[in-house]
């Protein structure tokens, strides 16, 4: 294990030195209404980031087994068929299922008690990854939010005979930026390739605040991405689902005050509203009971979605979770800076 660990970290650095090579300049394209061939050349060249995806993290993703309790007052019983010792109360609630093919139509959840598999749902957790930085974010991309043809020009409809078909979560550099007559921006992608900023998400970089030094993270509500640094320099980035309108995760500058491989949580208990997760992995907790952390109940990265957390994909939360901790124990004390990089409605509405 050793040695093969040793083989992934070689190859790794071999692949970053070639990417970190193969760097490309932008500003070639600054010119539109034509696009100058230098920059038709580029884009035919480079129609992918230079990013590299982060490890899967196999561990969590094969040893968890999350279900989605269907049932209002689902009940909870202390062996098959046995007694029904507590019953689930309303809300959104998910159980981590240790044992589901020993008994047939039941259930063994991690508290060692049983539920009917007629109550529960299992939902496979998101396999999304972000992507180490080669470029230091020189030159800007983005990910898709959804499937999609880009459009032939700034304002366009989607172009199903000469578009690029895009799919959620695929990466495309920004070559360039033209609004349309509506004011809406929009990125040029590729060849008469073009999106609508309301369907990607791009990470951006951002000042360093005072005072903050080494590790740290930003968390920008605008884009709904969130970036690792050290110091000036970014070397991680991916989507991420902060609060909802009325429970908005909070702007501010934070610090990691406590860091768990896992986390029980919930609240508003037995309420409509309420919510009830088992095993929530690699949480880092910054703002009260606020905190970052992987998500297996949706796979929404990219739009608001919590009740005030940082969502991420689990493999996004463990790679950050080890970043920090990487000379600092626990990671306890790693500064986290939430803001936004554009206008910021809070009643959730589309913004220019």
């Amino acid at each position: 294990m050793f040695k093969a660990r040793w083989i992934s970290v070689l190859i790794t650095l071999m692949l970053s030195v070639f990417l970190v090579r193969a760097q490309y300049d932008f500003s070639v394209c600054e010119q539109l209404n034509p696009v100058s061939q230098a920059c038709r050349e580029l884009m035919e060249v480079y129609p992918e980031p230079n990013v590299l995806e982060i490890a899967r993290d196999g561990y969590t993703l094969s040893s968890y087994s999350f279900w989605k309790v269907e049932t209002t007052q689902a009940p909870v019983f202390d062996a098959p068929n046995g007694t029904i010792v507590r019953n689930f109360g309303l809300g959104f609630n998910f159980v981590n299922v240790l044992d589901s093919t020993s008994t047939p139509d039941w259930v063994k959840i991690e508290s060692g008690e049983w539920m009917r598999t007629a109550d529960v749902r299992y939902v496979p957790a998101s396999e999304f990854k972000g992507v180490r930085l080669l470029d230091g974010l020189e030159n800007t991309f983005a990910w898709s939010l959804g499937m999609l043809f880009t459009s032939a020009y700034p304002g366009g409809p989607q172009d199903s005979d000469n578009g690029r078909l895009l799919f959620r979560f695929d990466r495309v550099n920004i070559f360039a930026e033209a609004y349309d007559e509506a004011g809406w921006r929009w990125y040029m992608v590729g060849p008469d390739q073009w999106i609508e900023q309301r369907l990607v998400s791009k990470p951006l970089r951002v000042d360093r605040p005072e005072g903050v030094e080494g590790r740290w993270i930003s968390v920008d509500l605008y884009e709904q991405a969130l970036i690792a640094w050290e110091n000036d320099t970014p070397v991680f980035a991916t989507l991420i689902s902060s609060g909802l309108p009325g429970t908005e995760t909070n702007e501010g500058l934070f610090e990691i005050w406590a860091a768990l491989p896992r986390d029980r949580m919930s609240g508003a208990a037995g309420a409509p509203n309420g919510w009830d997760l088992q095993s929530v992995p690699w949480v880092m907790y910054f703002d009260d009971s606020i905190s970052l952390h992987g998500t297996y109940w949706h796979e929404n990265f990219g739009y608001r979605r919590s009740r005030g957390c940082v969502n991420l994909s689990i493999s996004d939360a463990r790679w950050l979770f080890e970043w920090m901790s990487r000379g600092n124990v626990d990671g306890v004390g790693t500064p986290v800076y939430v803001y936004s990089s554009g206008e910021y409605r809070r009643d959730g509405a589309a913004t220019k």
